[in-house]
């Protein structure tokens, strides 16, 4: 035991020496800010760790190691994102590191910017728009920095891969004309399409199976000598340098973890690393889900299918994370009366739940981010993903408070905002400044703790029935039971929301932004591809075009500016119940042809002359669509050779971290 601590006091150190130095590092209230960086269309934000004095050294240390392990699964997203994307961010971090030119040179700017995004989306594929970017440096420029970083061997294949527009042109592939597979950049397969793929898998599930694994979220297919193939994500397998590495670290959080039962699952989540087995991953599920009381949680992970063009295979992901128990008052006021709004919903008898199951939520903390978390990272987060998880053990929520707090903190740094531009009158911007902040996080409680985990398939439904749809359709369907919600007196009645008008400041900004707003993140003349925002897309469409016979949602226009105005708020509700009612059937029953006729009809189009007016105006404001995080760092505090405590120090610098990562933290 002294030796393991003395190792890891090394460790700890050396993670000391790679953070962020004294220059760089604030810690004062009165100094800090929250927006460190803009470049492109993406802003960097920190984000506080309120609380973390209030926790002692052992759980200190356990989220310290558990941070160690979200570090080392960097690599593990970039190549699945891109077989070429860890080849480039390498030769982009020694170009930065090598170069002694001048630095406020037009074209290395344009370099350095490219570099960032590279870092912003792990990969060099925008992280929402799925379409390759190019650097704004001239190609020659790019070449001569290859030569002369000592990179020349790679400009015949590296080149044309970061500048050719056509090749490997989208990392997910969402239209009809082309095998999405073949079509895709993605790293998920290899020389296979999509109904060859189909046929592999469809071969493996046993539709009388109550229980199945989650097929294929954890592999690579490839077709060699004619045969299809799995390559499993696991040590000794695909790669199992970083998964080794990320093992070594739950081993460490293992030893001062805050009971017994998280022993066990990490003791589990390890074995699954180790063999790749998925019914080892459900095991590590279960008992996961069945820890409730613990202050310090994780995910860790491959865990979301969003970036596979068939909603089958997971990317890397992991968030740490401790309860903030205050705030986790509301959440659980949702949760002990899950069965409640499970009854109430206003899909089908035979879609219902009969009796709601483990289901948990609470409000936390983020103390780092990594993989397909960060830098972009979600405000809310419930797992498991599998059906019969949720239905026989429950599932757990989280709604990540300082993230949120982060994002509204960094806004109001910003001279401009779009409120006070896309609202259309002064009642509307009173009522979102006075209930936004509230609806809008009880929207994403309802979304995560309940949403998600309401409905059952039926019997002998897949759960990879809607494919490539199911994604958007899912977060459609969670956001619709939280906005169906939203208006329910049944809130006021527990006394998580104020009066029952608060709910419009929720409805205002939804609508709004699902038809108009959103598409400031979205090139002119292209199409929606993120599953998300074809969610949002899809409701609001769908309930615009629904509701025009009762003027439910008006188009107005003034001044020459475009506003989306609910007429009819109760009128809107009853909408979103209807399609909740029919994505609830479309998921239970495995309807994919009406599944796709949803996304194909009000999903993915923008109207051209609206996006054209969303982008002119946004661009007045000069603010950016995307926001991703900066993590700060946990140094262990040293006396006598024996830790005595973890400090946060917040870093400000967002290309140092990035280059400090790739440095210290890459095994493939």
């Amino acid at each position: 035991m002294s030796i393991l601590r003395t190792m890891l006091t090394i460790s700890g150190l050396s993670a000391a020496m790679i953070s962020c130095s004294d220059k760089t590092a604030e810690t004062k209230e009165a100094e800090f800010r929250y927006l460190v960086d803009e470049f492109a269309d993406a802003k960097i934000i920190r984000y506080r760790v309120d609380g973390w004095d209030s926790l002692n050294l052992k759980q200190k240390e356990y989220i310290y190691h558990l941070s160690e392990a979200a570090k080392w699964g960097r690599d593990i997203l970039f190549d699945q994102n891109f077989k070429y994307n860890l080849r480039i961010r390498k030769m982009l971090e020694k170009m930065i590191a090598a170069y002694s030119g001048d630095k406020n040179d037009n074209e290395y700017l344009q370099f350095i910017t490219y570099a960032k995004r590279v870092f912003f989306s792990n990969g060099i594929h925008h992280h929402y728009a799925e379409e390759k970017f190019i650097p704004e440096c001239s190609r020659e420029f790019f070449r001569s920095l290859m030569i002369k970083t000592g990179a020349e061997s790679d400009i015949e294949e590296l080149l044309p891969v970061i500048y050719d527009p056509e090749l490997y042109r989208y990392r997910r592939y969402t239209g009809s004309d082309k095998d999405i597979l073949t079509a895709s950049a993605v790293n998920f397969y290899e020389g296979v399409t999509k109904p060859e793929v189909e046929k592999f898998y469809g071969a493996m599930e046993d539709p009388k199976d109550e229980t199945p694994v989650s097929y294929g979220l954890n592999s690579k297919v490839i077709k060699e000598n004619g045969q299809i193939r799995e390559l499993t994500y696991k040590s000794g397998g695909l790669y199992g340098k970083a998964i080794d590495k990320i093992i070594g670290h739950l081993e460490s959080a293992a030893t001062v973890a805050e009971n017994d039962l998280q022993k066990q699952y990490i003791a589990k989540l390890i074995e699954y690393y180790r063999t790749g087995d998925l019914n080892t991953w459900d095991e590590y599920n279960i008992m996961w889900v069945r820890d409730t009381d613990s202050d310090v949680d994780f995910v860790n992970g491959f865990i979301e299918n969003y970036n596979d063009p068939m909603g089958m295979k997971a990317t890397w992901e992991a968030v740490v994370n401790f309860r903030d128990r205050e705030a986790s008052k509301r959440t659980r006021i949702i949760s002990d009366n899950a069965q409640w709004f499970e009854d109430h919903s206003p899909i089908s008898d035979k879609f219902k739940k009969k009796e709601v199951k483990g289901v948990s939520a609470k409000v936390i903390t983020v103390a780092c981010l990594g993989g397909d978390c960060y830098p972009t990272a979600p405000i809310g987060i419930n797992l498991p993903n599998a059906d019969w998880i949720r239905k026989e053990h429950g599932s757990k929520s989280v709604t990540i408070a300082n993230l949120t707090d982060a994002y509204d903190k960094a806004a109001q740094e910003s001279p401009k905002s779009m409120l006070n531009e896309f609202s259309y009158d002064q009642n509307e911007i009173d009522l979102i400044r006075k209930f936004g902040s509230l609806t809008n996080n009880l929207h994403t409680d309802l979304h995560e703790c309940l949403g998600h985990g309401s409905g059952q398939l039926l019997p002998g439904t897949s759960p990879n029935a809607l494919m490539e749809v199911s994604s958007a359709l899912e977060e459609a369907r969670a956001d619709l039971f939280a906005l169906y919600y939203l208006a329910d007196e049944k809130l006021v009645e527990l006394g998580i929301i104020p009066d029952r008008e608060a709910y419009k400041a929720e409805y205002m900004n939804y609508i709004k932004n699902g038809i108009f707003t959103q598409f400031v993140r979205i090139e002119k003349g292209k199409n929606v591809t993120q599953a998300h925002m074809q969610a949002r897309k899809l409701i609001a469409q769908w309930c615009y075009e629904n509701g025009r016979d009762g003027n439910i949602i008006e188009q107005k226009n003034r001044d020459g500016k475009t506003y989306f105005v609910i007429n009819d708020f109760e009128g809107l509700r009853n909408l979103f119940g209807r399609l909740l009612a029919e994505l609830q059937r479309i998921k239970s029953e495995g309807d994919y042809k009406a599944g796709r006729a949803l996304i194909d009809n009000y999903a993915t189009r923008i109207d051209q002359q609206l996006h054209q007016e969303v982008l002119e105006r946004y661009a007045s404001l000069q603010l950016k669509p995307y926001g991703g995080f900066l993590n700060p760092e946990i140094i262990p505090v040293e006396k006598d050779g024996e830790i005595i405590d973890y400090k946060i120090e917040y870093c400000n610098d967002y290309l140092k971290q990035m280059l400090d990562y790739g440095k210290n933290y890459s095994a493939l």
